[in-house]
């Protein structure tokens, strides 16, 4: 609690002075009591009850005192009301994985019905921008308020190689705050980080390692944008997704995850070979758990529709 005025509570020692006076008036009242013997037989001839309702009145009037003099300070306080994200990245995994049918019609498919139905249910003021990974990340729709934009975004995306979740979660997080600098062409892309065997390729050349923010927020702090990953969780590509994760932790964007898939997969064979792909459920736990979000899995397309 917080005061508007302050100063006021100044007033307060008012109270004990007010106690002090009162007890000098009983001091005062004894000494006549033991001048007079009458009073004194009076005094006596009372009853506990009655001499204890005799200081009612003053205690009542020092809780009025303290309770104005409160008042008068102007009490505040800060109620945290629920909050509704400005803006929200959905990042779809459109790697090949995608293509497996153990959620049904396909993954790629019940993802994209699932994206549509929260599109439709966000009130008219949430801007929502569409990201797709697979071996790179990209900007497939720009935050906006226009629905019918974003839904033809969804329409637009296709299977491609490659999984790299790091980088659909840094693209997201650049979306949100152009002026973020990192290399998604190192395994660590921090701005000066040590650069290491690449495992993907930028789609923003513009983006190289420079200065960073000296400032970080606490995870899960900053209410005005969101991320929510939807993939199967199967790096294979790309940053390591927890240093991204990290990155976003330290500008309090959450990253909700959105596991699709199941823990035993599906065998896809292509060009001759075949291999199985499963949700990686404890990667997606941990991302969201370095930004204070949550995690959600998606078996069937039924779960995935009821998380929106």
């Amino acid at each position: 609690m917080t005061f508007i005025w302050p100063h006021m509570l100044w007033l307060l020692p008012i109270v004990p002075l007010a106690v002090a006076a009162y007890l000098f008036l009983l001091r005062r009242k004894k000494k006549l009591a033991l001048r007079y013997a009458s009073l004194s037989i009076v005094k006596d001839s009372m009853a506990a009850a009655q001499r204890f309702r005799r200081h009612v009145p003053p205690a009542l009037f020092l809780i009025a005192l303290i309770a104005m003099i409160v008042g008068i300070a102007r009490p505040a306080a800060v109620v945290k009301l629920p909050y509704q994200y400005e803006t929200v990245i959905l990042a779809i995994d459109v790697s090949g994985s995608m293509r497996a049918a153990d959620v049904a019609p396909s993954r790629i498919a019940a993802a994209k019905a699932a994206a549509r139905s929260f599109v439709a249910e966000q009130p008219g003021n949430t801007r929502v921008g569409v990201v797709s990974f697979a071996a790179t990340a990209a900007v497939v729709q720009a935050p906006t308020l226009n629905r019918d934009d974003i839904l033809a975004a969804l329409e637009r995306l296709q299977l491609q190689r490659g999984t790299a979740v790091g980088s659909g979660i840094l693209v997201s997080l650049k979306t949100i705050f152009p002026d973020i600098e990192f290399d998604l062409q190192s395994s660590n892309p921090r701005p000066g980080g040590a650069r290491g065997a690449s495992r993907g390729t930028s789609l923003d050349e513009g983006v190289k390692a420079g200065s960073t923010d000296s400032k970080s927020a606490a995870p899960g702090s900053y209410t005005s944008a969101a991320i929510i990953l939807l993939t199967d969780g199967q790096t294979t590509a790309g940053p390591d997704p927890i240093v991204a994760a990290e990155m976003a932790a330290e500008r309090g964007v959450r990253v909700f995850t959105v596991g699709i898939g199941t823990v035993n997969g599906e065998i896809l064979g292509a060009e001759g070979w075949s291999m199985r792909v499963r949700l990686d459920e404890a990667a997606l736990k941990n991302i969201a758990k370095v930004t204070d979000a949550e995690y959600f899995y998606a078996g069937t397309a039924t779960d995935l529709t009821k998380i929106y």
